[in-house]
């Protein structure tokens, strides 16, 4: 018998990836087909629902790595070692909810949780495997008009998969707001706008001084 298969064939996706169609989960991201296409944007998947993010504003990105390069830099003269941000991540919630967080941290801990998870999955290569663990600390960066996303489901949903530590940074409003996972939900652990200086008790010590977040 003869083969015809092609290799369009063999790339053709399982489904159609078609933003808001439904019945998405986790596990459809190992179709390589679809995962190149949900790589070449900014997608969610929301209660099965394939999700287009909002695009982020310059000014958003630029006050969130400001942010993190003032954790860094705590980090690394108390802790001493590479630090673990990365931008951009996906976190599995589970099979129908992957969000994407504008900025994670794994402390080692955490780590050592993740690749243990990768193989535990079946992973081959655990540092190409999106975050199966409750990160360390989740930072969003809050964009107009979708306030309510980070603000509501994204801050119910990270509760509910364990995130210990949990940021709203709000460029616009010129705030942030720093929740610890307390039981079930979060409560306000540190809140600070325009000038002032927030200590988060994730990082004891840590002073953020929030004028130079926003370096205007």
């Amino acid at each position: 018998m003869i083969c015809t298969m092609t290799l369009l064939d063999v790339e053709a996706p399982a489904k159609a990836f078609e933003p808001g169609s439904t019945g998405w989960t986790a596990t459809d991201l190992d179709d390589p087909a679809i995962e190149r296409q949900w790589s070449a944007g900014r997608y969610e998947i929301i209660e099965g629902v394939l999700s287009v993010m909002a695009a982020a504003f310059f000014v958003g990105g630029e006050g969130l790595h400001n942010l993190i390069d003032r954790v860094k830099d705590h980090l690394r003269a108390t802790v001493g070692t590479r630090v673990g941000f990365s931008g951009e991540v996906d976190v599995v919630i589970d099979e129908p909810r992957v969000l994407r967080a504008d900025a994670v941290y794994l402390d080692r801990d955490a780590k050592h949780r993740q690749a243990a998870a990768a193989r535990a999955a079946g992973r081959r290569d655990p540092r190409r495997t999106r975050i199966l663990v409750p990160p360390t600390l989740v930072i969003e960066s809050v964009s107009p008009g979708h306030e309510a996303h980070d603000r509501r489901t994204k801050r119910r949903w990270y509760a509910e998969f364990g995130v210990p530590n949990y940021w709203l940074l709000d460029v616009f409003d010129r705030s942030l707001e720093c929740l610890v996972l307390d039981g079930p939900a979060y409560r306000q652990d540190a809140a600070g706008r325009d000038a002032d200086v927030v200590r988060p008790a994730a990082f004891p010590e840590l002073a953020i001084p929030l004028a130079e977040v926003w370096e205007e």
